[in-house]
């Protein structure tokens, strides 16, 4: 099974702890700059969700999606904004995860 296969037999589609390690990464650093200031992941049947607050009792300011059955049309990773927009989308994590660099995006 490779990391974007749909889950078999009922079960949750998950990050990997590689994929996990990048999404904790840039949220740190934007923890540690200030900006954000609580997350929560939940693992549903067709995707797994990173939402990322600024307060602990608001929408989710932004999501980090994977969506295994997107994987070989426009990518399995998505990055969405409060609004339900798509800001970014890929076949790798890490290009998805550059749409946070402080420089492209600018935190109101």
């Amino acid at each position: 099974m490779t990391p974007f296969d749909s889950a078999p037999g009922g079960e949750r589609v998950m990050f990997g702890r590689a994929e996990l390690d990048s999404i904790l990464r840039v949220y740190g650093m934007m923890v540690a700059a200030g900006e954000w200031r609580d997350y929560a992941i939940d693992g549903l049947k067709d995707r797994a969700e990173f939402s990322i607050f600024r307060h602990a009792a608001e929408f989710p300011v932004y999501r980090i999606v994977k969506t295994p059955a997107n994987a070989r049309r426009q990518g399995a990773w998505t990055v969405i904004a409060a609004g339900g927009a798509i800001l970014k989308r890929g076949h790798e994590l890490g290009q998805v995860l550059k749409v946070f660099d402080r420089k492209r995006l600018r935190i109101a």
